[in-house]
Parts: structure tokens; sequence; C-alpha cells
């Protein structure tokens, strides 16, 4: 669990308007992870959209990367407490995945599924209307895995842990279905600006 006491050294006054209340910048880009970095065969890697168990939609590693792509220049925040400013990314945005897949999403909320058994829980309004993308690449180089490549889900404007490293799906679920750090005091929703971090944060 992140603490409430950890403080970072002080913003300029340029920084000071882009981080969220508690955060600090940093230049670095720290790994944090459920556990060990997985590796990720391309050969067998696929992405699957799902509605509950019912597969909707599913690609290899270069059907995927067919689709129309996207880069993105965004802030990110961590919930240690860790911002980092303009980090570019590559993908495909969750809008053009579900308009591959040729479905309108079923459920107001999805659950990301990785390879390493991680899972978190993000609304559907946080992630259509251009908010999020499955990213493949970072800083214009493939992703690294230990910042979870081969792809990962990004969701820039909500605590890093809502951008699930080594996607493996997508999966649409009828509740609001807490994953695995929203089941140990995490926030449903993890908005940086509210500092909801922990269950009990409005």
């Amino acid at each position: 669990m992140a603490t409430r006491g950890f403080v970072g050294r002080r913003p300029t006054a340029d920084a000071a308007t882009r981080l969220p209340p508690g955060q600090y910048e940093t230049h670095d880009f720290p790994v944090l992870s459920m556990g060990p970095t997985p590796r990720v065969d391309l050969a067998t890697w696929s992405l699957t959209l799902r509605d509950g168990p019912r597969v909707l939609a599913q690609w290899d590693w270069a059907a995927f990367n067919a689709l129309p792509q996207t880069t993105w220049q965004r802030d990110i925040h961590c919930v240690t407490k860790w911002s980092k400013f303009d980090t570019s990314w590559s993908g495909v945005t969750c809008d053009d995945l579900f308009a591959a897949a040729g479905v309108a999403p079923p459920t107001a909320w999805l659950l990301a599924e990785s390879y390493d058994g991680y899972d978190t829980n993000v609304p559907l309004a946080d992630v259509a209307g251009g908010k999020a993308m499955v990213a493949t690449h970072y800083a214009g180089a493939p992703l690294d895995p230990e910042h979870g490549g081969p792809a990962r889900l990004l969701v820039p404007h909500l605590y890093f842990w809502k951008s699930a490293k080594w996607l493996r799906g997508l999966r649409f679920t009828p509740r609001d279905e807490a994953g695995f750090w929203e089941l140990r005091g995490y926030h449903l929703r993890g908005d940086p600006w509210r500092e909801q971090r922990y269950t009990n944060d409005p």
C-alpha cells in the first residue's frame, strides 16, 4: 500500500499547475508491479474482447498492429505519488478497438485482465471517447516488458494502477467488479485530481 505521508521535492510553478494533489514530479519511470515481470511471446500473444465469458473479438499480434494506430502525449500519475509529464505513447484507442470488433459496448464497466493474473476495473466512461488506448510503444520504441510490453492498457487520467500491464483482454462486466488492488483497499475509480487512492476516499 502507498502511504499518505510520502512527500517529494517542492515543484516548480509550472509543474504545480499540472500536479494532482499529493503528487510530485519525477523524470524517471519507476517500475511497480504485482509480481515478477512476465515474458510474453509475440507468437502466442492475443488480445480478447469479451462480454462476460462470451468472446466478442480476438486479435493476434499481426492483426492487432494492423488496426488504426494513434500517438498521444500525456501526463501520468501513480498512486505512490509520482507523476511524469509529457509521456509519449502509441497504440490502438479503445474506441478503434470496439469499432474493429463491430460491437457497441454492452455494459458500463470493464475488467482489464493481464498475463500475470492481474486485473483492474475501469468504467466504460473512462476508456471510451478518446480517453484510453492499448499501448504498444513508449517514446517511439516498443514497450519494454518492465513497463507492460508487449501491450498495456493506458488510461492516463486515472491513477496508473488502472493502466494494466501485459494486457491479454478486456471483459465487459454487468457491475463494477473490483480488481486486484481494489479488493485490497484501493479506490474503485482512482481519479488523481480527487485523490481517490483508497476505498473510502470520496
